[in-house]
């Protein structure tokens, strides 16, 4: 069976991170997301995958490459053009990217389903596409309810009591939402769905192509299924997804490495006295990083691989990514990622620019810190 994962977006709300990781590239306890995606389409038997890229595409080819060590096979559409040399990406949209592949050559011939490349799920996909066939669906969209108080974040779906779709919502007030069935940007789809996509132009699945369903009687479904779904769009759904992880709130993601104290996780050969270490868990450390004597850790918390973590530092619910040095601070509901430290709602400082580099730094350089509260 045939699947389309959506990896070509620049995921600007998740900068900076993105700047140097496409998002679907972005790790979950050291695993890019969207091989958790690859492994549940395998599970249900869609080993047929393609994956439209765009914005740093070949980070996401050369991991993947044609799917080989992950059991399935997978070809990838680039979306964009060359100017002066490099590659310039140019998103053609979530419909148009679908339809440049079939333009391409006929590419989806029978059921196929399209997942989101940012998202952790858990999703009995076998049992979606089964209730798919079974209402004679082109379209059907994956949904979850959700408390009436947080549809406001989300784009709304409204059906009937047969489940067809009757309009949608984007981000409505609480008082004016319709709903509380959100839509997951999981999606089935016939392959005539496509005869409603235009060729060589930017096309969007929610915006444009799903209104044109609902406007023309197609028929178009939603299902609403209970599970695991976490986006991992914006930077406080990430550092949240990392400290759900980390409370094994999510079962089909477990924590890494074995289990040297209660909660307490590590990689291989990490140089550290742990009677000489506050640690709290849940907490995962890296391989090869070192916590020197006196350093405090607070779970949740994540510490990523070649890490040095001095002393005086004292992390708590915190994100640190490879190659950190952590000199005498304190970090509380942080992410540090290269020369940035990001607080958990997004905000982030460049460490260079505010001339802090000297204390939180990359861990292949010998620095020396003191005391700071960041």
């Amino acid at each position: 069976m045939k699947a389309m994962i959506l990896a070509a977006g620049k995921g600007t709300r998740l900068r900076p991170f993105t700047n140097v990781i496409p998002k679907p590239m972005i790790p979950i306890m050291q695993k890019p997301v969207m091989e958790f995606l690859v492994e549940l389409l395998r599970q249900h038997g869609f080993t047929e995958i393609m994956v439209n890229v765009s914005h740093l595409a070949e980070t996401i080819q050369n991991y993947f490459r044609d799917g080989q060590k992950f059991g399935v096979q997978m070809a990838y559409s680039f979306e964009g053009r060359i100017e002066d040399g490099q590659l310039k990406g140019e998103a053609l949209g979530s419909a148009g990217g679908i339809k440049k592949i079939q333009d391409f050559y006929p590419f989806f011939d029978d059921t196929f389903v399209v997942l989101c490349g940012d998202a952790l799920i858990d999703l009995d996909l076998t049992a979606v596409v089964e209730w798919h066939r079974r209402k004679g669906a082109m379209a059907t969209v994956v949904m979850k309810r959700v408390p009436r108080d947080q549809v406001s974040s989300y784009g709304v779906v409204v059906t009937d009591r047969e489940g067809r779709i009757q309009s949608f919502q984007e981000k409505p007030p609480v008082h004016q939402a319709r709903s509380n069935q959100i839509n997951t940007g999981i999606y089935i789809f016939e392959p005539e769905v496509l005869d409603y996509i235009p060729s060589g132009q930017k096309f969007d699945i929610g915006a444009d192509l799903f209104p044109k369903l609902v406007a023309e009687g197609a028929p178009f479904y939603g299902i609403c299924m209970d599970f695991e779904w976490v986006d991992i769009g914006r930077v406080p759904d990430y550092w949240q997804a990392i400290q759900d992880v980390l409370c094994q709130r999510l079962p089909n993601v477990p924590i890494p490495g074995r289990q040297v104290l209660p909660g307490v996780y590590t990689g291989l050969n990490v140089a550290v006295n742990w009677d000489r270490v506050a640690v709290q868990g849940p907490v995962y450390v890296g391989g090869m990083t070192r916590i020197e004597d006196g350093a405090r850790i607070i779970g949740p918390t994540m510490i990523g691989p070649n890490c040095h973590i001095c002393g005086g530092a004292v992390v708590e619910r915190s994100v640190i990514f490879e190659y950190s040095r952590l000199g005498d601070v304190r970090l509380v509901d942080k992410l540090v990622f290269g020369r940035y430290c990001v607080d958990k709602d997004g905000t982030a400082i460049d460490l260079q620019a505010a001339a802090l580099d000297w204390l939180i730094t990359d861990a292949r350089q010998d620095n020396h810190a003191r005391i700071v509260r960041v």
